[in-house]
């Protein structure tokens, strides 16, 4: 069945959100509104899919290999693993995006490259995890640090929600440094941040080491490792968007997974501009920590 954009959707009415009453037309919709600003971050990127078929309170699964058979839009890219090839979904345009509803995508991850120079990241990500009872002031603070550090680096950073408890910290690079020296060099600045403030922050992924803390997740910047993509929905309750922020927003975010498909429409028609659209021209070239002057 075609939709009101053209889109051969089947099922548009099966609901993806129950308590919102969110459909995949509904969803389908989200994404042509948020296409213009979503796509230079998502595009010819390898990606990770997180599908809900059924919808976002039925089983969901994580999809690194698509299979054969995929809806218009959505494409294949033969990406090197360490036995062999494998094919990653990735699209191009709004068609894909649409594609991917199709699908029961309620989740969109990215890789920090691009598939024609997946060896060379140009996206860094550092995700703030705070541990249980941790105040969202505190994770604010935890990023205007982040901001700080990279200021003094001489590095653009960037800030959006997570659609989750947390914030991503996004650090734009010239794609010159393969993964493992660019992945020392954010293991680094969040080691540098634990020294600073041991009480405050954890560089440990184990559950224990987050208690009353903020874990600076740097392990996203390794091969393979992906994130959640600015717009991207989230599978769970209340359909809450990962949504790029201005700087100065932040100290008047009420929380983390406030923005949402139901009000996303209000927060876009209310900004003067896309708070994200110098990622792209702003990066830099990232210094190898093991490299001497």
């Amino acid at each position: 069945m075609a939709t009101s954009l053209g889109y051969p959707l089947t099922h548009p009415d099966k609901v993806l959100y129950p308590a919102q009453g969110i459909t995949k037309h509904d969803l389908l919709e989200y994404y042509a509104l948020v296409a213009p600003r979503m796509l230079p971050h998502v595009a010819a990127r390898p990606l990770t899919l997180v599908r809900c078929p059924e919808g976002q309170d039925q089983p969901c699964f994580f999809q690194k290999h698509p299979g054969q058979g995929l809806p218009a839009g959505v494409h294949t890219v033969p990406v090197a693993e360490k036995k062999g090839t494998a094919a990653y979904a990735v699209i191009y345009d709004a068609q894909g995006l649409f594609g991917l509803v199709q699908l029961g995508v309620l989740e969109i991850h990215t890789w920090g490259s691009h598939v024609d120079d997946s060896d060379h990241p140009d996206l860094m990500v550092f995700d703030l995890d705070p541990g249980p009872a941790v105040e969202f002031k505190r994770l604010v603070h935890a990023a205007l640090r982040l901001r700080e550090l990279f200021a003094d680096a001489r590095l653009n950073s960037f800030v959006k929600t997570t659609g989750g408890k947390g914030l991503h910290v996004c650090v734009p690079i010239q794609p010159k440094l393969e993964w493992e020296p660019v992945k020392d060099f954010c293991a680094g600045v969040a080691h540098a941040l634990v020294l600073e403030s041991p009480h405050h922050y954890t560089a440990a992924a184990s559950k224990a080491a987050r208690t009353g803390k903020i874990f600076i997740d740097y392990l996203r910047n390794a091969r393979g490792a992906t994130f959640v993509a600015p717009y991207s929905t989230r599978a769970r309750p209340g359909a809450p968007i990962a949504t790029p922020l201005d700087w100065n927003e932040l100290a008047s975010l009420q929380e983390p997974a406030q923005f949402t498909v139901s009000n996303i429409e209000q927060r876009l028609s209310a900004l003067p501009g896309d708070p994200w659209v110098h990622v792209l021209d702003a990066q830099r070239a990232l210094k190898p920590t093991h490299q001497s002057d």
